[in-house]
C-alpha cells in the first residue's frame, strides 16, 4: 500500500524520498536518475540494495531501520557520499575496502546493529569524518580506527561493553561530543565521562603524572516498607555487632554513612520507609548500586495484599528508576517467627518476585507482537526498538537472606553473602575504578573536614572556602578550582557529596555530608506535616511578622489546597530547625528577610519539582519592563505574597471538575498508556512541570486543568492495575486553525509527559486514540514522533474494529484539509486489539462521519 509520506522532492531530480513504502528491492524508477544526490530509504524491508552503484553521484543516503544484515559493499562505489545511515539494522561485520573509497564522508551512523568491530580502511575517512555513532552495538574494546580521524568532533559509544577508553581519543582538540553512558567503564569511570571531555582530558592528565589506583565502591541502598529494620541491619553491619534501633528512632528521609569489608567501601543509604518520603526519595535511587530490600518477616503474611506493600511497590519502582539492579531481599525479625515461618515467608517473597518479573517480560512481549503483527511495522520502529532495549533489561533478585539482628552470626553470614556478590563482575562489572591519586587524596582530606570539630552539623561549605581549606594539606597545595570541580563532580556521582553546580544559586554551594540535604527536603516534604503546622511557637510567629490567625489560615490553606504562603514556611523552617538545634543555618536556606529572597531551599525544591511557586498577580504592573520587538524580554515578580504548591498533599477534584463542566461525546481527546503503573509521585512532578508552563491552571489529586489563549485541556490519572493512563482532553475546535492550536496545545503536554518519562528507563508509555464511535473497545496506536507535530499526512482514518471512518485531525496531530482538496482514500489504523483495516471503506464519508456534526 502506497503511503501518502512517499514522495519526490524535486530539483532537478536531486532528491528522493522513499521512507515507509514497505519496499524489499529498490525501485527501478530511483535508480535509473544518475543525476540523484539524497536518497531516504528508512523504515522499509530492504535487506540488499542491489544496484545502488548506479547512483555515483549521491551524497546523501539512508538505509536506517531496514532489514540489513550483511553491510552492502556497493556503497564503495559512491565515491560522493557526505551522509550515510545504517542504523536499527541487524549488521554484524563491516568488510575492509568500503570506506578506502568514501574519502568525502562527514556523517556516519551505525548504532542499534550488531556490530563488535570497524574495519581498519575507515581510517581513510580521516580528512573528512566529523560525526560517528557507534552505541547499542557489542564492542567490548574501543575500536582503534576511531583514534585516526583526526576531524571527528562528535562521538556516541553509549550502551557497548566498554571498560577502557584509550587517553589518546581526547588529546586533539576537534572532539566537542562524547556520550559514553551504559558502558561498564573503570578506566576513566563513568561518573568521570559524564563531567565531559574537559573532565576526562583532566583525568588522563593526572594519570600520566602518577599511575592510578584502583577503588572499590559500592553504593548500597537500603529499601523498605516503614519499621521494617533497615536502620537495624544497616547499623549493625557498620558496626559489626547488633544494633537495635528504637522505633522513635527510626530514619526520616535519608541517613548516609560508609563501612569497610576487605578492601570494598560500601557507601550505605539508608532511605526512610513512609510513602510521604518516596517523593524525595526517587531522585537519589541510582543505577550501578546494591539494593538491599528488607521485608520484616513478623509482619509480612502470604496473601498479595502484604506482598505489594512490603515487596512489590518497591520491585515495581525498581523496575522502572533502576532497571538493571541487583536487589538483595534481606528477611528481618526472624526472632519473632517459628523456623517453618521464615521457610514459608521466603518462599512466598520469591515465587511473587519471580511471577512479577515474569508478568512484566510477558507484557513487553506483548506490546512488542502487538507492533510486529501491525499492517504497517515500519511506523513503530522506534517504539518497537525501545521495547526491545527494556526487554533485555531486568532486575537480577537475588536469594532472600533471613536475618536475626539479634545474632552476631546472622550478621557475619548477611556480611559475608554482601562480599560474595559484590565481587561477582557479571552482577557488579562497575564496581572497579582506576583513580589519579590526587582524587582519593581530595576525598580523604574532605571527610576529614567533614568530621572535624569546626565543621558545623549541616555540612554546607562555599566552594572558594573549601579549596583554601584542602589547599592547606600538603599534598594538596597545587590543588586549582578546575581540578577540585573536577572531583567534586565524580565525587557526587557517586554519592559522597553533594553539588549542585547546574543550580544557580547553589553553585557556590557544596554539601559536605549529603544528609543534611535530605534534612532540608524533609522539612516540608514530610510526614504529619499538618501537626507540625499547627505546633508553630508563638515566638517563631512574632519572629515572622505574623499571628496566631496567620497560622489558623496557614494551617486551613494547606489542607484544602495544599499551598503555603512564603511567610507559612519560614515560619515552619524557622520552627523545625530550632527544634533540632539547626536555627543558625535559618537565615542560609531561607534568605535574610521575610518578604523577599528565597534562600537554597526553594531552589533545590523547584529544581526537583517538589513545589511551584504561585504569585497573585495585579492586572496591571506598573514597574514593567518596555516590550521592544527583536530584544529579550525581561519579566518582572509579581508583587504580591509568594505562595507555594505542594502537589504531593492535593487531595480535592471538586473545583477542577466544575470549572471543565464534565465531559462531552466531541471532546478530543487521547491517552499516554504507563506500563507497569504511573510512578509515585509522577503525576505531582508532571503538574509542576505543565503549570509552570501554563499559568492559568486548576489542580487536583488526580487532575488538571490548564488553560492557553483561553482554551481549557484537562488531563486526569487513573492509575489501576494493568490499567495506567494520563487522559487529555480538549473541547472539539472549529476550522482549520482550531485544530492546528488544539493540536498543538495536546503535544506541548505530551512533550512534558514523555520528557518526565525519560527518568524512569524502565517505563513504557504508549499514546493512543480511542473510537470516537461510542461503545467501540479500539484504540489508535500513535505511530512514532520525529520531533515535529505532524504523526500522519492521511486525511481520513478507518476503524479496525467498527469500521467507521473519521477525519484524521480528530484522532491524530493534524490540520484539517482544505476544502478544494479532493479526498483521498481511507487508510486502517492499528488497535489495541491487534486488528486493523485496509483499503477504501465502501461507507461513505458524509453519510458515516459520526464526529464532524
Amino acid at each position: 500500500m502506497t503511503q501518502p509520506g512517499a514522495r519526490q522532492e524535486q530539483d532537478g531530480l536531486r532528491e528522493v524520498t522513499l521512507s515507509t513504502q514497505r519496499l524489499r528491492v529498490l525501485p527501478p524508477a530511483a535508480l535509473s536518475n544518475p543525476a540523484l544526490e539524497s536518497l531516504n530509504l528508512d523504515r522499509n524491508k530492504l535487506r540488499s540494495v542491489t544496484g545502488i552503484s548506479k547512483l555515483r553521484n549521491l551524497k546523501k543516503l539512508i538505509l536506517s531501520k531496514n532489514e540489513i544484515v550483511d553491510f552492502p559493499n556497493e556503497i564503495q562505489s559512491l565515491v560522493c557520499l557526505e551522509k550515510l545511515e545504517l542504523n536499527q539494522n541487524q549488521i554484524r561485520v563491516i568488510p575492509e575496502g568500503v570506506f578506502s573509497h568514501l574519502s568525502r564522508l562527514k556523517h556516519l551512523r551505525l548504532n542499534n546493529n550488531r556490530l563488535c568491530a570497524l574495519p581498519r580502511d575507515l581510517a581513510a575517512c580521516q580528512g573528512s569524518l566529523q560525526y560517528l555513532n557507534i552505541s547499542n552495538n557489542l564492542f567490548r574494546t574501543f575500536p582503534q580506527p576511531v583514534l585516526q580521524l583526526a576531524r571527528l568532533q562528535e562521538l556516541y559509544v553509549q550502551n557497548n561493553a566498554l571498560r577502557q577508553l584509550p587517553k589518546e581519543l581526547f588529546q586533539g582538540q576537534a572532539l566537542k561530543m562524547f556520550k559514553a553512558t551504559g558502558n561498564p567503564l573503570r578506566e576513566p569511570p563513568g561518573e568521570v565521562c559524564a563531567g565531559g571531555i574537559q573532565q576526562i582530558r583532566n583525568y588522563f592528565q593526572q594519570l600520566q603524572r602518577s599511575s592510578g589506583q584502583e577503588d572499590k565502591r559500592v553504593k548500597t541502598m537500603f529499601l523498605g516498607a516503614s519499621l521494617a529494620g533497615k536502620s537495624t541491619v544497616c547499623k549493625s553491619l557498620k558496626q559489626g555487632q547488633s544494633k537495635l534501633v528504637p522505633e522513635e528512632e527510626r530514619t526520616v528521609g535519608i541517613e548516609i554513612s560508609e563501612f569497610r569489608i576487605e578492601d570494598f567501601t560500601f557507601l550505605f543509604w539508608d532511605f526512610a520507609g513512609q510513602l510521604e518520603y518516596y517523593m524525595t526519595h526517587h531522585v537519589f535511587i541510582t543505577p550501578q548500586a546494591l539494593v538491599i530490600l528488607v521485608v520484616n518477616l513478623r509482619m509480612y503474611q502470604t496473601n498479595d495484599k502484604t506482598f505489594e506493600e512490603l515487596v512489590g511497590f518497591w520491585i515495581n519502582n525498581l523496575s522502572m528508576r533502576v532497571p538493571n539492579s541487583v536487589v538483595l531481599p534481606v528477611g528481618t525479625h526472624v526472632d519473632c517467627c517459628r523456623e517453618e515461618e521464615v521457610e514459608e515467608k521466603r518462599r512466598d517473597i520469591m515465587a511473587k518476585i519471580a511471577a512479577m518479573l515474569v508478568e512484566r517480560r510477558s507484557n513487553l512481549a506483548h506490546f512488542i507482537d502487538n507492533l510486529e503483527g501491525s499492517e504497517e511495522p515500519e511506523f513503530y520502529m522506534d517504539q518497537w526498538e525501545r521495547l526491545k532495549e527494556m526487554e533485555s533489561c531486568t532486575l537480577t533478585i537475588l536469594n532472600l537472606v533471613a536475618v536475626n539482628c539479634t545474632d552476631p552470626r546472622d550478621l557475619k553470614k548477611l556480611e559475608a553473602t554482601i562480599l560474595e556478590h559484590v565481587k561477582n563482575e557479571d552482577l557488579f562489572p562497575e564496581v572497579v575504578r582506576v583513580l589519579p591519586p590526587i582524587y582519593r587524596q581530595v576525598e580523604a582530606a574532605i571527610v576529614d573536614i567533614a568530621q572535624s570539630e569546626e565543621m558545623a552539623d549541616h555540612g554546607m561549605m562555599d566552594l572558594q572556602y573549601l579549596l583554601s581549606k584542602l589547599s592547606q594539606h600538603q599534598d594538596l597545595a597545587n590543588l586549582d578550582q578546575e581540578l577540585l570541580q573536577d572531583i567534586l563532580r565524580y565525587l557526587h556521582r557517586v554519592g559522597l557529596v553533594v553539588w549542585y553546580e547546574e543550580i544557580k544559586h547553589l553553585e557556590s554551594t557544596v554539601f559536605l555530608q549529603p544528609t543534611f540535604l535530605i534534612t532540608m527536603f524533609k522539612l516540608l516534604v514530610r510526614y504529619r506535616l499538618v501537626q507540625q503546622l499547627e505546633s508553630i511557637s508563638v515566638d517563631t510567629l512574632i519572629g515572622e511578622h505574623a499571628t496566631l490567625r496567620d497560622r489558623s489560615n496557614w494551617v486551613w490553606t494547606f489542607k484544602s489546597k495544599a499551598m503555603l504562603s512564603h511567610r507559612a514556611v519560614r515560619a515552619l523552617v524557622k520552627h523545625q530547625l530550632c527544634s533540632e538545634g539547626m536555627g543558625d543555618v535559618f537565615e542560609e536556606l531561607m534568605g535574610p528577610r521575610p518578604h523577599r529572597g528565597r534562600g537554597k531551599l526553594f531552589n533545590l525544591l523547584e529544581h526537583f519539582e517538589l513545589c511551584l511557586e504561585v504569585r497573585d498577580a495585579k492586572a496591571l504592573n506598573p514597574q514593567a519592563t518596555e516590550f521592544v520587538p527583536g530584544k529579550p524580554w525581561e519579566t518582572t515578580r509579581g508583587q504580591g505574597e509568594s505562595w507555594y504548591l505542594f502537589p504531593t498533599y492535593l487531595n480535592q477534584t471538586e473545583e477542577v471538575s466544575e470549572v471543565w463542566g464534565g465531559d462531552h461525546p466531541e471532546d478530543l481527546h487521547i491517552r499516554a498508556y504507563f506500563s507497569p503503573e504511573i510512578p509515585e509521585g509522577f503525576f505531582q512532578r508532571f503538574l509542576v512541570k505543565a503549570c509552570s508552563f501554563y499559568s492559568t491552571h486548576w489542580v487536583a489529586k488526580v487532575a488538571c486543568l490548564l488553560i492557553c489563549n483561553g482554551k481549557p485541556l484537562l488531563i486526569k490519572e487513573n492509575n489501576q492495575r494493568a490499567y495506567s493512563y494520563l487522559e487529555l482532553r480538549c473541547r472539539k475546535p472549529a476550522g482549520r486553525t482550531g485544530f492546528q492550536f488544539t493540536w498543538d496545545f495536546f503535544m506541548a503536554v505530551v512533550f512534558i509527559v514523555q520528557k518526565l518519562a525519560e527518568e524512569w528507563p524502565g517505563l513504557h508509555v504508549c499514546m493512543k486514540t480511542p473510537c470516537r464511535t461510542a461503545g467501540c473497545p479500539a484504540e489508535l496506536i500513535w505511530p512514532d514522533m520525529d520531533g515535529t507535530n505532524a504523526t500522519t499526512k492521511e486525511d481520513v482514518k478507518t476503524c479496525g474494529t467498527c469500521g467507521h471512518r473519521f477525519g484524521a485531525e480528530l484522532l491524530l496531530p493534524k490540520a484539517p484539509r482544505r476544502l478544494e482538496e479532493p479526498p483521498p482514500s481511507a487508510h486502517s489504523y492499528v488497535t489495541s486489539s491487534r486488528t486493523t483495516a485496509s483499503g477504501r471503506s465502501s461507507i461513505h464519508t458524509e453519510q458515516q462521519d459520526i464526529s464532524r456534526e
